[in-house]
């Protein structure tokens, strides 16, 4: 007799859905000549000093446990590059953990606050992992929708409409994945006032901070009353481009960390020793190289934006991160179908938008962070697809400038 495996599984667990970024992803990856636009990753190597760093650790042998929330000298790093770049001050000792990647921090946030229904309000168009995470905690996510006539940003109005007696945080992610859309200061205090008049907490996903293009990014955490209320995420990832070594932190008052430290000592025990000093050096020697990639993304978004404009699909200009989300109702296809028949018909991978919320139907997410020449080619596919559907540029990509 074969054993009814569905009995034993989690309710819970069975419900999630897969990423719908990485079924694309992973379809991309068995085809031959595809451009991926899809996965959200720097195409710079992590800068030479901070590989160096890491590898001269190993040599030395460091290769043991550190303690739970990280080196002490990595700690002290992050407290002064989060007071020098964006004016929040922590304590080392007890206010900061180095976490596996930013995804396990905003984990971490949710399983220490949230109870069983506790409500979490996550801005849509949102990443794929938000609204799963406050679900394994027991929480439950409700969507608060954005639209392009405001650039993909939420209103302190739209936000206190979707408040009731249940809703415990807000998850803000600014620049946001995967609008680009960014908060501005103005923006946040007119959002804190509506958190601080309904006593909520905040979980803040600055993984994009120093990926901001036209405007100074600013912290939750700096607004005046908000600190006390927010746990802040960040890492390595994107900024430094060290996706692969999957280090983050976050940063909250020492009531939350307590709390969150005890899940971390018992699910992970610390970060990887040697990566660590890899972080140690990116955060005091290689800002001049993140400031050479922010500018080359700079340069990509401008293009891509207008290209994509310019060929029929309606493309607002992001404040930051990486990616563009483009409509794509002039071609009458769904997110899902445009997604698919343009992998099938031109080989360019993107992301349908629909994975990112209800509210990013008729949207599909593309990165650029890719090389110039992908960019280019890339485009040149999409255009050719969408003219087979109709679509009529307005004038030749070659004629975009940067």
């Amino acid at each position: 007799m074969s054993l009814e495996y569905n009995r034993y599984l989690s309710h819970t667990a069975k419900e999630l859905q897969p990423s719908g970024i990485r079924k694309f992803f992973d379809l991309a990856a068995s085809m031959e000549g595809v451009i991926s636009l899809g996965v959200g990753e720097p195409d710079f190597v992590t800068p030479w000093s901070i590989r160096e760093a890491a590898i001269l650790s190993i040599e030395q042998g460091f290769t043991s446990y550190t303690a739970n929330p990280g080196l002490l000298e990595l700690r002290q790093e992050i407290t002064s590059y989060l007071g020098s770049r964006f004016g929040v001050d922590y304590d080392p000792t007890n206010q900061i953990i180095v976490t596996i990647g930013a995804s396990q921090a905003i984990d971490l946030a949710f399983r220490a606050i949230l109870n069983q229904n506790d409500e979490v309000l996550i801005v849509e168009p949102a990443f794929v992992s938000y609204a799963p995470l406050v679900s394994i905690a027991g929480g439950t996510p409700i969507p608060v929708a954005t639209s392009p006539e405001n650039g993909f940003k939420v209103t302190a109005a739209q936000i206190e409409a979707a408040i009731t007696k249940k809703t415990k945080a807000i998850l803000l992610c600014s620049p946001n994945n995967p609008t680009g859309s960014t908060l501005s200061k103005d923006d946040l205090l007119d959002i804190a006032q509506v958190i601080k008049k309904h006593d909520l907490l905040v979980v803040s996903d600055e993984i994009y901070a120093e990926l901001t293009y036209d405007d100074t990014f600013t912290s939750v955490a700096s607004i005046e009353g908000m600190y006390e209320r927010t746990i802040l995420i960040n890492g390595f990832s994107k900024g430094f481009a060290m996706t692969g070594w999957r280090l983050g932190f976050l940063a909250a008052p020492k009531e939350f960390v307590e709390v969150m430290l005890k899940i971390f000592q018992y699910t992970t025990m610390c970060a990887p020793n040697m990566l660590q000093h890899g972080a140690i050096e990116a955060l005091r020697n290689t800002y001049h190289e993140v400031e050479s990639m922010r500018n080359s993304y700079r340069r990509r978004r401008n293009y891509v934006v207008q290209a994509l404009n310019q060929m029929g699909l309606d493309c607002h200009t992001p404040g930051g991160a990486f990616y563009v989300f483009p409509s794509i109702r002039a071609t009458g296809l769904t997110s899902e179908q445009f997604a698919e028949e343009l992998l099938m018909q031109e080989k360019v991978a993107v992301v349908p938008g629909h994975v990112f919320g209800d509210s990013g139907e008729g949207y599909i997410r593309c990165s650029y962070a890719s090389s110039m020449s992908q960019l280019q080619e890339a485009l040149k596919r999409i255009k050719r697809f969408i003219e087979s559907r109709g679509v009529s540029p307005k004038i030749e990509i070659e004629e975009c400038t940067l």
